[in-house]
């Protein structure tokens, strides 16, 4: 068999090793057709009321839901997600269409505020065409994350998708399709990434958001500021998982290996750095390896797999690295440590103790399944432990003194902490980092402001003022 034209872009199956299918990549007439609908959409679209948003988004929840298995197989064959993970994704996207059906019009309602005018208000405006280009993780909670709230407030979306993929990216339009979105709407360019300077930088794309690493977010980023154009990144995530001293062992133990193993690690705000306090590391450090050794890897479309392989054998590869230079520094293998002698690109779940500050899986983002534990002398060395990241994105602190918790929790440099529990994204909640993390947030009121004009609306005549507040 052939290998894939310089205009293709070829699909693997992780789990096999072997080729799913080839998608012809647009060319410059196709992208300028999607861009010409897109912006011809706007004009309409922006003018629809709240109500027939959330019907369209309502019957996009219908369909995904209807539609879960076929949908979540299709990433489960492409990315390697155990296939019930995979359907609790779709399921997940379904909820976020309907959470913003049912709030988006409160989020954006107008606000009056009291000025020198006889009314004065703060309205919500679309911007255009918002160009997500997203991962491949997440390949459908990625893209609704975006897409709903955007959508919700009267913007129009445009996808790129990673090539590995190209399928789920496809999938998406055609959700969009068959719950009678109108046409234009909702995009999907299939394109390479060395196609995106262009994109950007084309006069109709409004703003920009991007899920991905940190070279990816400094590229698009600078590219859309030259053009001045809105930015919102999601990007790398090196999270903290802190045990105090008083924390339940056996609880922080289960939800550690829920953090660290699902999707085989590649989360960004899965847990990956355990800083644990020395007077309970040996004893979280022998549950979390005992319940880790417990998971069960293979095919991730046996629905009793609990672990599927990464994505690519490159990423595996560089997985591999990270955990080879690490225990040359010193650092102790105590489960996995290698890749699985098997076809795909398969990792064992690893766990690595007497990690220091000097490690690769300290210093850098692991996106795979391999848990570094590190001890702390005490809960401000955990801190300071936690702390010492480019990143900051969430993070989790275990500990049964709630009132300590909120304290330590207000010193932890990241965009959420988890107390007691998984690290997780929530509609309700808004999402994002800080540091290398990026910037802006994602979901929840504040998301959906993120992709809006905030406009000031005044309207004379104008009232008396004294001149201290008339000044400004």
């Amino acid at each position: 068999m052939n290998g894939p034209s310089l205009r293709e872009i070829e699909t693997i199956n992780p789990a096999t090793g072997e080729p799913l299918a080839r998608y012809a990549v647009h060319d410059r007439a196709m992208v300028e057709a999607i861009l010409r609908r897109a912006m011809a959409a706007f004009a309409s679209w922006r003018a629809t009321s709240f109500a027939e948003r959330a019907a369209a988004m309502n019957r996009l929840a219908v369909h995904l839901r209807s539609e879960k298995h076929r949908i979540a197989r299709i990433a489960t064959l492409e990315m390697g997600k155990p296939i019930g993970e995979a359907e609790a994704e779709v399921e997940k996207c379904a909820w976020s269409c309907d959470y913003f059906a049912e709030h988006a019009q409160a989020f954006l309602a107008d606000e009056s505020v009291v000025s020198n005018a006889s009314e004065s208000y703060v309205a919500f405006r679309p911007l255009g065409i918002v160009l997500a280009i997203m991962p491949w993780n997440f390949p459908y909670w990625q893209v609704f994350r975006f897409a709903a709230p955007a959508l919700m407030a009267g913007n129009i979306g445009v996808l790129k998708h990673a090539a590995n993929v190209t399928d789920c990216a496809l999938e998406i339009e055609r959700a969009f399709k068959a719950a009678g979105f109108p046409e234009g709407v909702f995009s999907t360019l299939v394109v390479p990434s060395s196609d995106m300077e262009t994109i950007v930088a084309d006069p109709r794309i409004a703003a920009v958001t991007l899920t991905g690493s940190e070279a990816a977010g400094k590229s698009v980023a600078a590219n859309a500021g030259a053009h001045l154009k809105k930015t919102v990144l999601e990007l790398g995530g090196s999270d903290a998982f802190i045990v105090l001293e008083d924390a339940d062992i056996a609880t922080a133990a289960d939800m550690a290996v829920k953090s660290r193993f699902q999707n085989a690690g590649q989360s960004c705000i899965a847990a990956k750095r355990f800083i644990v306090v020395d007077s309970v590391y040996y004893a979280f450090i022998d549950a979390f390896a005992e319940r880790a050794g417990g998971l069960r890897v293979g095919d991730p479309l046996d629905p009793m797999t609990q672990m599927g392989p990464l994505a690519r054998t490159d990423l595996r590869d560089e997985l591999d690295r990270q955990v080879r230079e690490s225990v040359a520094k010193g650092a102790r293998i105590v489960l996995g440590g290698t890749p699985l002698e098997r076809p795909g690109a398969f990792y064992a779940p690893t766990i690595i103790g007497g990690v220091d500050e000097a490690m690769p899986v300290f210093r850098e983002e692991t996106f795979g399944p391999v848990a570094a534990v590190i001890s702390a002398r005490n809960a401000d060395h955990a801190v300071e432990l936690a702390n010492d990241s480019q990143f900051g994105l969430g993070g989790n602190l275990w500990t049964r003194d709630l009132a300590r918790a909120h304290a330590i929790a207000a010193r932890l440099e990241s965009g959420g902490v988890f107390i007691n529990g998984m690290t997780a994204s929530d509609p309700r909640l808004p999402f994002g980092g800080v540091k290398h993390s990026g910037y802006g947030r994602e979901l929840s009121s504040f998301g959906i402001r993120e992709f809006v004009n905030i406009q000031t609306v005044w309207v004379g005549p104008a009232k008396l003022e004294t001149a201290a507040s008339a000044a400004e």
